[in-house]
């Protein structure tokens, strides 16, 4: 066999890092020939391929009975000159600078035959902090000059800017070598399957933090539903000069994409539908560039681009926040970036790019859907719902694709704040303010443009010290004074009602899913000052945990309970005198333009004769799909005690008896067959946010409409510049259905057959 005892072994043709050398008289070396590395003992592995070219001319391969007498010291793994293992052999676990160190062991030298010894790189560079060493006991120090190309042949980096190497950029160097020693050859990857399985990204963190308030950002996707037949794909090595948006259009679940020593010039922009993506190798092409969709991949943990002709990186790069390697070696990349990368590694340029970024140009404002003819309605009204995303559960651990200032809250409560102005609604229900901006900056600045409000912490600010409880978020609902006057409020704490009613006592799951949960709803009850009819609206945020749905449902169960009982109380509410109605106005009140106030002359109250009947809206993050059972109930009107989602836990007369309401609900923007999300991260986007309303009294007239499609290719998630929370507000106009009266009337049958009969 031609390879030898070495085709189950590394070849000669490897430099070796740490070797030992004997006093014996040293073999001849020419500079770049391979170095003797005879000591190596016959390893046999059959995994092990043969190496990819023949030892070298001086390579004591040719004089295979040289091993016979060898008594050299023996390494277990054979490494590459900068710390990296040949490709078929798992790397030396130490950075770039401790690789260039040369180990001696003296003592454990032997003396033996002079032809049969071990020898070691005479002289080596540290580029690492500009700093030039020798290790003066190899005596190829006098064959071999200090510095020698060689030495770069090698594949040792020339650090012309005499920084220290970090040990993420020693670790893309190892990368690199491993790969530029490698031929090219066709599926590379899938060649080397079994060792490359430690190159690959790490799983995505979509599963981490199960746990805690803020676990919300970081919501799990059950890989079973979403991931397709086909992990990775490898075209390595094809000569392909086109990718075909096809092949990415078939296959969006991909975690790998390899597509190495290709002739690929450029990427199609829809590689940045692949947002399952964690490794991406696009290296040894042309490409002079990379599509600004490739910052939709916030899942890459490997993006290889060695060896292309990249001098810039686009901006939308810095929102890859969880990349762990960046390749660019082989690339005339712009300084600053390759400082950066080398000064402190892949995670700080990102972080760098990201905060150099400019401001991307605004999307098209999303447009209103109108749902009825033009018709003039005699009592309309608007409503908002939206969760801001406090100030405390918008963190760059949890939004690390957003630049620090669009997630700063200044910049982003002033942002809400125009929205708010802006959409100018009727009645706004907000999730997660907090207690300390409501009553020191939304209450004051929107009771200047005739907003009242009403706001109810989490349940939790109550065992808290005021300083402490003034970060705890709740709900709020605000409404303008000149149109409506505040009859009721009631504030609802799931899980106080849950364990004041007498079917749940001594319930173990009621105190162990039930009680931990400090959700809240807010109910009010409403008049319109000048057509007299009344209104309940809720406002409330449910658990967030998708392995929770048993708890969401039970929270909706409390509320729309709580809300029939109040609405049977406010069937029989008397009516308002026509004083209470009036309008307090400061004597010689002037607008701010200057033009005085007209004051509206109040009309009677309207009087319901069911509680079904008073109009109701219901809005919040209900942290529900629309095929939760938290949905169905809502919609349906009831809920079987054996329903999936409740499993096997026990809560009273829910899960014996089933669940119901007597209200006919619809959501306001099932007319257009819902949003596409209105939560939008990189690791969830679905609807859960919702606006119902009672079918029987209220009509939906108009609805706000999506985000342009096109600017939302390039987002990866909410927040950024224009959008200041991860939550899409939520508005729509709605009109009030006129009370039909019954008109008695006499029928008139016309001569009956007994009459007929006596004729």
């Amino acid at each position: 066999m031609a390879d030898g005892f070495n085709r189950f072994n590394p070849g000669q043709y490897l430099y070796q890092n740490h070797n030992s050398h004997t006093r014996g008289q040293q073999l001849g070396h020419r500079n770049g020939s391979p170095v003797n590395n005879s000591s190596r003992l016959y390893h046999p592995n059959a995994d092990t391929p043969s190496p990819n070219r023949s030892p070298g001319t001086n390579s004591p391969a040719h004089n295979p009975y040289s091993n016979m007498y060898n008594h050299n010291n023996h390494r277990q793994n054979h490494t590459l000159l900068n710390g990296a293992a040949h490709q078929t052999f798992q790397p030396q676990q130490a950075t770039l600078g401790k690789a260039f160190q040369s180990s001696m062991h003296g003592g454990n030298q032997h003396h033996m035959n002079s032809q049969h010894h071990d020898h070691g790189i005479g002289a080596h560079t540290n580029n690492f902090g500009s700093h030039q060493h020798s290790i003066s006991t190899s005596t190829l120090s006098n064959a071999t000059p200090h510095f020698t190309p060689a030495h770069l042949q090698n594949g040792t980096p020339d650090n012309s800017m005499g920084k220290a190497y970090n040990d993420h950029y020693a670790e893309q160097m190892r990368e690199y070598q491993i790969m530029k020693m490698a031929e090219p050859k066709t599926h590379y990857y899938a060649r080397n399957a079994s060792s490359n399985s430690r190159l690959t990204g790490r799983t995505s963190n979509n599963a981490a933090n199960k746990d805690g308030e803020d676990g919300e950002r970081k919501r799990i996707i059950d890989e079973d539903d979403f991931m397709g037949p086909f992990n990775g794909l490898d075209f390595s090595g094809h000569g392909l000069k086109v990718l075909s948006p096809l092949v990415l259009k078939i296959y969006p679940k991909l975690k790998s994409l390899w597509l190495p020593w290709n002739k690929l010039t450029t990427i199609p922009p829809q590689i940045g539908t692949l947002r399952f993506l964690t490794t991406l190798d696009l290296s040894w092409n042309h490409l002079s560039f990379l599509p600004p969709e490739i910052g939709m991949l916030t899942n890459l943990r490997k993006l290889l681009l060695f060896e292309n002709q990249l001098d810039d990186l686009p901006h939308e790069l810095g929102t890859l926040y969880q990349l762990e390697m960046l390749g660019i070696e082989g690339n005339p990349m712009r300084p600053d970036y390759k400082e950066k990368l080398v000064e402190s590694g892949t995670q700080e340029l990102i972080r760098y790019i990201r905060e150099q970024a400019p401001t991307p140009e605004p999307p098209v404002d999303r447009a209103w859907i109108p749902l009825v003819e033009d018709t003039q309605f005699a009592d309309q009204f608007s409503i908002l719902s939206w969760n801001i995303l406090c100030d405390r559960a918008a963190t760059a651990n949890m939004y690390g694709y957003t630049p620090s200032e669009a997630l700063s809250w200044q910049r982003r409560r002033e942002m809400i704040f125009e929205e708010m102005i802006g959409r100018g609604a009727d009645i706004m229900c907000l999730q997660e303010m907090d207690v300390e901006n409501f009553n020191e900056f939304f209450r004051p600045n929107l009771a200047s443009s005739d907003y009242k409000g009403i706001f109810y912490p989490k349940s939790r600010a109550q065992t808290m010290a005021e300083k402490e409880s003034r970060n705890v978020d709740g709900c709020a609902i605000f409404w303008k004074n000149t149109k409506y006057i505040l009859l009721d409020k009631q504030f609802i704490v799931f899980s106080q009602e849950a364990i004041r009613r007498p079917d749940m006592k001594g319930e173990h799951d009621v105190y162990n899913r039930i009680m931990p949960r400090d959700h809240i709803a807010i109910v009010l009850f409403l008049e319109n000052r000048q057509t007299g009819s009344r209104m309940i609206v809720a406002n409330t945020h449910l658990t967030w945990e998708p392995w929770h749905s048993d708890i969401k449902i039970v929270q909706v169960a409390i509320l729309m309970e709580q809300i029939n009982k109040l609405s049977e109380k406010y069937a029989k509410w008397p009516a308002l005198k026509e004083s209470e109605k009036k309008l307090f106005e400061y004597s010689g009140e002037d607008k701010a333009d200057g033009t005085v106030t007209v004051p509206v002359k109040p009309g009677p109250s309207l009087k319901y004769e069911e509680a079904t009947h008073i109009p109701l809206v219901i809005c919040g993050d209900f942290n529900s799909t629309s095929k939760s059972g938290v949905y169905d109930l809502i919609t349906l009107g009831s809920l079987s005690s054996s329903y999936e989602e409740l499993g096997d836990y026990n809560y009273g007369d829910f899960t014996r008896n089933g669940m119901s309401h007597p209200f006919s609900l619809k959501s306001a923007y099932s007319h257009i067959g819902e949003l596409n999300f209105t939560n939008y991260t990189p690791d969830f986007r679905q609807v859960i946010d919702w606006v119902f309303y009672s079918t029987q009294s209220i009509q939906v007239t108009s609805v706000l409409g999506e985000v342009d499609k096109e600017y939302m290719k390039r987002v990866p998630g909410f927040p950024n510049a224009y959008f200041p929370s991860d939550h899409l507000p939520l508005m729509t106009h709605l009109a009030i259905k006129e009370k039909k009266e019954r008109k008695v009337t006499e029928t008139d049958f016309g001569n009956s057959r007994r009459e007929s009969n006596r004729n």
